[in-house]
């Protein structure tokens, strides 16, 4: 029997990660998390594999050009995300799967899976609010915050198009809504 999907989505900085991770920690839903692809720089702490896919930009296009990704997009100038296709079809054999991607990614994904899969939009309580997250969370310079608030204004309007939405300002809260609507959507 194959899986199902869920699909988180947010801004930069709204706790989506944070979200996927206690998904998967409920071992009775038996998820899996979807590795994405990327070209942008990895972070002392990840490792290639686990936390992402680190593609050189030449063996990212060459993957476009073999059809390798779900799908994928052109996230900041020169970064590229993307869902490989082999990731998941290894995956969605046992187990739900979890995807933790972009906006636009997001949607991409709802359209490739249909009925199998749950969009869920992770909000954050204000434009202030994500931009004092991202400058707390010390991983980003100010240029790259300013570039990730304007992208999250850009992001919020398409909360609409998402199957659910989650205001993420107290973490146990959206964790408990979070659980609640995936049960309710594998049933």
């Amino acid at each position: 029997m194959a899986g199902k999907v869920v699909i988180l989505s947010a801004p930069s900085g709204s706790g989506k990660t944070t979200l996927a991770r206690h998904l998967i920690s409920v071992q009775k839903l038996n998820f899996k998390f979807s590795v994405s692809a990327t070209t942008r720089k990895k972070r002392d702490h990840e490792i290639n594999g686990k936390d992402y896919f680190f593609f050189s930009t030449e063996e990212f296009k060459n993957s476009i050009e073999n059809q390798d990704f779900i799908e994928y997009e052109k996230v900041y100038e020169n970064i590229y995300y993307g869902t490989l296709k082999s990731e998941v079809n290894n995956l969605i054999v046992n187990h739900n799967i979890v995807f933790d991607v972009d906006v636009l990614g997001a949607l991409s994904l709802k359209n490739y899976f249909k009925s199998l899969a749950i969009s869920i939009f992770i909000k954050p309580p204000s434009i202030d609010v994500l931009e004092k997250r991202l400058i707390d969370r010390k991983k980003n310079d100010p240029s790259e915050i300013k570039e990730r608030v304007g992208k999250a204004e850009i992001e919020m309007k398409k909360e609409a198009d998402f199957d659910t939405v989650i205001i993420n300002e107290y973490l146990d809260v959206a964790k408990q809504e979070l659980i609640y609507k995936v049960e309710n959507f594998l049933k």
